[in-house]
């Protein structure tokens, strides 16, 4: 299913308005209070006994969202989550796309925290349902990315799969929106699941789509002039993190010279030290 199927049905095209005032202290710690006992309604967490501190309290809310289904939200709950989640965006240190230094031309290298980049679309490894991890505090890109997007990120995703009538396949990807992101939007593509012998040609084919489908979705939105990959499958997924680089940057770059009509910005995120020289290594042989 391309894009333009399911485009009207999520909005994908509709501005998100994040240009609100940012909280208070005070009214954060409220808002996480309030926000607790309404998430907490579907039974996903005991919350008779709550936490002390504003930071505990905290994290009882991200891991109660983390494994909230993607049900219709009372509008005024959901605005207050948006502006907490915008105003925890932008407290945290932002990095604009174009700021991080190319290794080669139109190809970067970012070592930090992907939610933090304000690019026009960043990549989050998803699973075949879409729909988030959904195990609270479970430390995957796909909880980040969900976490700080919020749950209308979780509702498109759900559109998207009841359309298609189908889970998504390996290789594949869908776009939506970024919500509350300082990115505009996601692309969510499902990786190979490599087992302990090591990736086949089939799955390094896979790979590679994922890649070529992100790419392919962006190629023809006009907005869309920058994006950042995570380092697909290689975490619980399990793909060798050298090879998966190797594809990564060798279909990248493929891609970016059989199109070079489309103004694009590639930027790898990766989270170690050890990654990023991983991949200065391949892009500056």
């Amino acid at each position: 299913m391309n894009w333009v199927d399911y485009a009207n049905d999520i909005d994908l095209f509709e501005v998100f308005n994040k240009d609100v005032k940012p909280m208070s202290k005070s009214e954060k710690y409220r808002a996480v209070r309030v926000l607790i006992d309404y998430f907490s309604k579907e039974g996903i967490w005991n919350t008779k006994n709550l936490p002390d501190t504003y930071d505990a309290r905290r994290n009882m809310l991200r891991g109660i969202l983390n494994a909230y289904p993607p049900n219709e939200i009372d509008p005024v709950n959901l605005e207050l989550l948006e502006k907490l989640l915008i105003t925890e965006s932008k407290e945290k240190n932002t990095i604009n796309v174009y700021d991080i230094p190319e290794v080669e031309k139109n190809i970067s290298i970012f070592n930090g925290d992907i939610t933090t980049i304000k690019s026009d679309a960043i990549v989050n490894a998803a699973n075949s349902r879409l729909l988030g991890c959904m195990q609270p505090h479970h430390m995957c890109i796909d909880n980040s990315v969900h976490s700080a997007a919020g749950p209308r990120l979780r509702q498109d995703c759900n559109i998207i799969i009841e359309k298609q009538n189908h889970l998504e396949y390996t290789g594949c990807a869908k776009i939506t929106r970024g919500y509350c992101l300082p990115s505009k939007y996601v692309i969510h593509t499902v990786g190979p699941i490599v087992s302990s012998v090591g990736p086949t040609k089939e799955q390094e084919k896979q790979l590679s789509s994922c890649y070529n489908s992100c790419l392919n979705i962006v190629k023809d939105i006009d907005d869309i002039k920058s994006i950042v990959f995570c380092c697909i499958s290689t975490g619980v997924f399990g793909y060798p993190k050298e090879e998966a680089a190797k594809i990564a940057v060798k279909t990248v770059k493929k891609w970016m010279q059989d199109n070079s009509e489309k103004e694009l910005k590639v930027v790898f995120n990766v989270y170690k030290d050890s990654d990023e020289e991983i991949y200065k290594q391949i892009l500056l042989k």
